[in-house]
């Protein structure tokens, strides 16, 4: 095996909920308790091991960091390569944390088939892992499909309400993308072949190549399908209400703050560096439906009475403000669409648990069932409003800085896109208010109400790392920034020439001030954003985004 440092920092990663669940294999149901502290050390082990990525990772190199290479089905060229940019090493940090949370938080919720509960969720962190670190689309592949069995079965076994019907119907949704992608996948590798190159499902060698518009053209539909509905997009989304909706907690935890990103962590990872030509093409579309998401989201949040179902609406909306800040195709609009995906998984995250705990309690989730409860729950009160505003993107908190970074990104693309998106923020704000108001403050009429426990210390402990995030990315994003820097550089490199490699995270410099659209520095963390070419030569590229050229067809 090759491997960059001589040691398998990412194998270790990866394996590390895999060898606990293994573990639990051995272990009799019937204990229970022994069960759940298995689980709970391996995956706070998991997230431990992962740290080097954060402590290690030089945020000054372009290259990937921490690779390991070796033969896996040498007659087709596939490998067992693992790499990560910043980008993914980020996403990775993400899914440890949010494994460890919904792990912790299932303590007291699960009382059935204990055993193989804790198993599957193992096994879906192992899944996810490996999709965010492969660098062979083989391999990538095979981990995507994995985390569809684990999550079928959480959503099926340990669900709720229409369990069977939701987790049959995520499933299918998922299967229909990831096979049309992976015909998408057996293109580009045939055509790699055709030109006369050696066989492989090397990542890197594909964002290399140039394809012909007309491939590139139905290789990104065969992309969009499968990353889509991961999203999920409109009109893609109609399986994440109900698989939220009827999912354990934990199960809609991780959901939420991690299986979504794999569609946008897909997109920039794959079809716009690989993609370039289409990706352009499609800019249009691309927008027309995310603009369609943030509204309607947002929208049919604000007419649900079921607590879980709003929140649930909200990540609709959520998601496609990521993706109109990832389609603006510049430096500051994808920097701003990959921090939010980030800041989604925390808030979001967070939410899903508050919905829980009263779930857990009351078992209902009715919001007309609720109100008073920060006479009760003052605790949980104060941590609800703070990831509530966190998720509305109030300044100080994590949410602003991916909100204003995606504002400024689209607005030099167009005006219009940044006020819809701007509408959807403020439609965000109204639901979530309401909400708030309708739970926690009034009368407590309902007297089912009257004696609810307040947070337990280790309830208080599954929010107490989001809270220190959103908190330390609202106020300091820097460090985050730093590390997204050579990935948004590598990602316009190929999609959007008008600006150069470095534009994402640089100053043009005294004497080359940028053209259009000023450069911008966050109050927060002093950070310098370009979100325009540089004056002089690099003013004189062709414009950005929907302008660029289509490509030969």
């Amino acid at each position: 095996m090759t491997n960059a440092a001589g040691f398998p920092l990412l194998s270790i990663i990866l394996f590390t909920p895999l060898a606990g669940a293994v573990l639990l294999l051995f272990v009799n149901k019937k204990h229970e308790d022994a069960i759940r502290w298995i689980a709970n050390l391996f995956g706070l082990a998991g997230f431990l091991v992962s740290l080097p990525l954060w402590f290690w990772f030089d945020t000054r190199s372009p290259n990937w960091q921490f690779f390991e290479q070796a033969d896996w089905i040498p007659s087709i060229g596939a490998q067992y390569f693992l790499g990560v940019d910043g980008f993914s090493a980020l996403l990775v940090l993400l899914t440890t944390l949010m494994g460890v949370i919904a792990i912790l938080s299932s303590w007291t919720a699960i009382t059935e088939r204990v055993k193989e509960y804790y198993i599957a969720l193992l096994v879906l962190q192992t899944g996810m892992i490996g999709a965010f670190v492969s660098l062979d689309f083989l391999l990538f592949f095979l981990f995507w499909e994995v985390m569809l069995v684990p999550m079928y079965f959480l959503i099926g076994v340990w669900g709720g309400g229409r369990r069977l019907y939701s987790a049959i119907k995520f499933f299918l949704y998922t299967l229909v993308g990831s096979v049309v992608m992976l015909l998408g996948i057996l293109a580009l590798y045939f055509y790699n072949i055709k030109l006369g190159h050696q066989a492989t499902f090397d990542v890197t060698v594909f964002q290399q190549l140039t394809l012909p518009f007309n491939l590139q053209w139905w290789i990104f539909l065969a992309f969009f399908l499968g990353f889509a509905i991961k999203v999920p997009m409109f009109p893609f989304h109609t399986w994440l209400p109900d698989a939220h909706t009827d999912a354990p907690t934990a199960g809609s935890v991780i959901l939420a703050a991690v299986l979504l990103k794999m569609g946008t962590y897909g997109f920039i990872r794959f079809s716009l560096p690989i993609l370039p030509d289409a990706t352009r093409h499609f800019v249009p579309m691309m927008v027309v439906l995310s603009i369609i998401g943030i509204v309607y989201g947002a929208l049919v949040a604000m007419a649900q009475h079921d607590w879980k179902r709003l929140v649930a609406y909200s990540s609709v909306s959520h998601m496609a403000l990521v993706m109109l800040g990832m389609f603006a195709l510049t430096p500051v609009g994808l920097t701003g669409s990959i921090v939010q995906q980030l800041n989604h998984g925390i808030s979001t995250g967070a939410l899903f648990l508050i919905v829980g705990i009263v779930y857990e309690r009351r078992h209902t989730r009715e919001i007309s069932e609720y109100g008073g409860l920060s006479k009760v729950m003052p605790v949980y009160a104060a941590v609800f409003m703070i990831m509530m505003l966190s998720s509305i993107g109030m300044p100080a908190l994590n949410g602003f800085i991916g909100e204003i970074l995606i504002l400024q990104g689209v607005f030099v693309v167009s005006k219009l896109w940044a006020g819809v998106a701007a509408s959807g923020i403020v439609l965000g704000a109204a639901y979530m208010l309401w909400l708030y108001q309708r739970t926690m403050w009034g009368k407590v009429e309902n007297p089912k109400n009257e004696g609810l426990k307040d947070l337990s210390l280790r309830e208080f402990a599954t929010f107490a790392p989001l809270i220190i995030l959103a908190v330390w990315i609202g106020l300091y994003p820097k460090p985050f920034l730093d590390r997204l820097d050579t990935s948004v550089s590598r990602v316009m490199a190929r999609v959007n020439a008008a600006y150069p490699q470095n534009a994402s995270l640089v100053d043009c410099g005294a004497g080359q001030p940028a053209t259009g659209v000023a450069a911008a520095t966050t109050a927060a963390g002093g950070q310098t954003f370009l979100m325009a070419p540089c004056s002089g030569d690099a003013a004189k590229t062709p414009a950005p985004a929907a302008s660029a050229p289509k490509g030969d067809r």
